[in-house]
Formats: structure tokens, sequence, C-alpha cells
């Protein structure tokens, strides 16, 4: 059975920086497609980053060039680097795996099979 663990949200003014991490069990990282989105309460999920088996990587217009996806395949663990953090990025984050090798990308990861609990990120102004 696979289990995606996060840790790593809390609350940081903006312009901070905050680093989440995902380990998994019961699948290896190195053959799933991995990603992470976001999502407040009444409100529609967004898609935030998505790594594939080979390492590339592709992002939501609205994080690109301040959070990068990353994984560590010795440790099994996805992480997201949240850099220049702004308040609109307060939201949940949840991460994401899929087995498949179907075409993916940033605003697909919501709907990738197996799902996290979530963390909590708040960026105060």
């Amino acid at each position: 059975q696979v289990q995606l663990v996060e840790s790593g949200g809390g609350s940081v003014q903006a312009g901070g920086s905050l680093r989440l991490s995902c380990a998994a069990s019961g699948a290896l990282i190195s053959t799933y497609q991995m990603g992470w989105f976001r999502q407040d309460p009444g409100k529609e999920r967004e898609g935030v980053a998505h790594i594939d088996s080979f390492g590339s990587t592709n992002y939501a217009d609205s994080v690109k060039g301040r959070f990068t996806i990353s994984k560590d395949i010795a440790k099994n663990t996805l992480y997201l680097q949240m850099n220049n953090m702004k308040p609109e990025d307060t939201s949940m984050y949840y991460c994401v795996a899929d087995p498949s090798h179907r075409f993916a990308a940033a605003n697909t990861v919501p709907d990738f099979r197996h799902r996290g609990q979530g963390t909590q990120v708040t960026v105060s102004s």
C-alpha cells in the first residue's frame, strides 16, 4: 500500500522560504510520477509542480521561478523548495504519486492516484 507523508509546512513572512518533504512508502518514487498540489476549503485544486520518473519537471505559472520540485531516490522522498513566498501561496499542500507513464504536467497532478494527508502553509504579508 502506497503511503505519502508530508512535513515541513508552517508559517513564514512574505519573501521567506519553506521546504516541504514527502516521505513515500510502498512505492519507489524513482518509477512513479510525483507532484504537489494545493487546495483551500471550497476552492479548486491547483496543481503546483510535477516531476516524472526521469526527473523532468513542470510548474504552474504562478510558482515558476520561485518553487523547485526535486526527489532523493536513496531516501525515497520528494521535496518542494518554496522561495520568495507570497501571501497567495497560503494553502494546504498535498503530495501525490501515480504509477502510470501517461503524459502528465503540473495541472494534472491533482488527479494522481495516491495522495498524502497534506501540510498547511501560511504566508503573512
